[in-house]
C-alpha cells in the first residue's frame, strides 16, 4: 500500500526510554496525541500491538532524527531499525519523516508530553506532504 492509498496513520517518535504516539488521518490532516509508551524491548511492541488493534491504522509513520546538517547519528540508526521492526512484526507500510527539531518545537509549544506532541508534529508534517 502506498501513502496515497492510506487514510489513517499512526506515528511514533521513537526513543530508547519513551516512544511518543499519535493517530491521524488524511481527510482532516491533523494528528491527536496518544499516551506515550514507556516500556522498552518486547513490552514496547506489546503496547504498540494493542494500539494498532484499537485504532486499525492503514500505515505507520516514524520520525527519524538527524544532525542539523542532515548527517545521520546513532539515534538515526536506532529509529530506522525500529521502523524495520514495526514493518516486520505488524506487516504495515512504514514511512519515515525527518524529525529534526520536533521535540524542541513541542517543548516551545508548552507540551506536557513532549514525546506525544512530537509524534503529532511528525505525523502532521507527513500528512501535509501527501499528494491530494
Amino acid at each position: 500500500m502506498s501513502a496515497a492509498n492510506a487514510s489513517t496513520f499512526m506515528a511514533f517518535d521513537f526513543g530508547t526510554k519513551r516512544t511518543g504516539v499519535a493517530i491521524g488521518n488524511r481527510m482532516l490532516g491533523t494528528a491527536q496525541p496518544q499516551a506515550t509508551i514507556t516500556a522498552i524491548g518486547d513490552a514496547r511492541f506489546v503496547q504498540i500491538a494493542q494500539r494498532l488493534k484499537d485504532w486499525q491504522p492503514d500505515a505507520l509513520v516514524i520520525g527519524v532524527p538527524y544532525h542539523p546538517d542532515g548527517a545521520p547519528h546513532e539515534n538515526t540508526v536506532r529509529a530506522q531499525k525500529f521502523g524495520r521492526q514495526l514493518r516486520g512484526r505488524f506487516g504495515l507500510p512504514v514511512f519515515e519523516v525527518d524529525e529534526r527539531y520536533s521535540t524542541t518545537e513541542a517543548l516551545s509549544m508548552g507540551a506536557k508530553d513532549a514525546d506525544a506532541a512530537s509524534a503529532c508534529i511528525i505525523l502532521e508534517q507527513f500528512l501535509r506532504n501527501l499528494p491530494p
